[in-house]
């Protein structure tokens, strides 16, 4: 347990070295971060958060930098998180105030304008198809073999494919048979596009289970592919003066590698449904190519349900307290789109 002091100090500490890049000295917190203690004072506090693991010291240098202990202490106990100007404020209501058709663009545009606001490199991905639900199904002959189906779901989630068949079909059978999917599947989890509609076509209209056959498989491939990873900034995380080390910045490149967009969806899914906001500081990432990093993830929710996640990718000296400042003023201003679009009072009682 800190004393205020050394929790004084070591917030001081922190945030000198994430603005500088630095070790920081006893002199530099006076000097700068207007800490009245005496430099003796100061000197033996930064000494015992050394030994309890709060600060490293380099080799090379006096001063201190934060370890990976003492940036989570600061993340859980010491940060601002309303480090937010109103300039910034007025750009994130500009941007996410943009008219959009589907939920993965607006995980596109909030995921470009965090990383316009942190100068960070952001990663964001869109939901899972399989956990949507279906609000309509559209089926489009556009040959007399091939036929085009539309997905809809109640997040504006759209999948569509295009499915060829070995013989004709007709306008009677594609209205026949989006009659059957909308009147099974309306609000049923895309997941029920398998087995329980095959089922149940069967059941229906076993004369045209073989036109119905190829669609089934056609939507479950395209419900299944690979979710879509939206980055941005990543050149701003190589100005940073950490990347002048050959190893961190080709770690930095592996990760982002666009044919590894894989390790990207595990990494931004490990992230815990039941907080708003996580950190993982070094070590703490369970990919161990990431001991250098931190990432900040937070879940676009929309009552209980998964509509993308948001995560700021950059050094263990990450500016925590913009970033998630920043998360929380985007996270709030998308469930309050939400919560107005639904017609319900806002925080002024006021309707849309």
């Amino acid at each position: 347990m800190l004393d205020d002091r050394k929790k004084k100090i070591l917030q001081a500490i922190v945030e000198e070295y994430i603005e500088t890049a630095e070790p920081v000295s006893s002199k530099a917190l006076v000097e700068k971060r207007n800490i009245n203690y005496s430099s003796a004072t100061i000197r033996n506090d930064m000494a015992e958060l050394e030994k309890i693991g709060l600060l490293d010291k380099p080799h090379t240098s006096a001063g201190r930098i934060p370890s990976a202990q003492g940036y989570r202490y600061y993340v859980d106990k010491l940060i601002n998180s309303n480090d937010i100007s109103m300039k910034e404020i007025k750009y994130i209501q500009s941007q996410l105030e943009t008219k959009v058709n589907q939920i993965e663009d607006l995980t596109k545009i909030a995921t470009t304008t965090l990383s316009e606001i942190t100068h960070y490199t952001s990663v964001g991905i869109g939901p899972k198809a399989s956990e949507q639900n279906i609000q309509e199904v559209k089926f489009i002959l556009l040959g007399s073999r091939l036929l085009m189906a539309i997905i809809l779901t109640e997040t504006g989630l759209i999948k569509e494919t295009i499915i060829k068949f070995n013989e004709d079909i007709t306008q009677e059978q594609v209205d026949t048979i989006t009659y059957l999917f909308n009147n099974k599947l309306h609000g049923k989890p895309l997941t029920q596009i398998d087995k329980p509609m095959e089922e149940y076509m069967h059941s229906e209209m076993s004369n045209i289970l073989n036109v119905i056959k190829p669609i089934l498989e056609q939507i479950n491939k395209a419900i299944n592919e690979d979710v879509p990873v939206y980055m941005e900034g990543a050149d701003k995380s190589f100005e940073l003066p950490e990347f002048k080390s050959l190893d961190i910045a080709k770690s930095f490149v592996n990760i982002l590698d666009t044919d590894k967009t894989k390790q990207m969806i595990d990494i931004l899914n490990s992230s815990n449904n039941e907080d708003e906001i996580n950190v993982y500081i070094g070590d703490e990432n369970v990919d161990k190519s990431l001991k250098d990093f931190s990432i900040v993830t937070f879940k676009h929710k929309e009552k209980g349900k998964d509509l993308g996640t948001i995560a700021i990718i950059g050094p263990t000296r990450m500016d925590y307290s913009k970033v998630i400042s920043a998360m929380k003023y985007i996270s709030k201003q998308l469930n309050k789109d939400k919560l107005l679009e639904s017609g319900e009072d806002d925080e002024d009682g006021k309707k849309k």
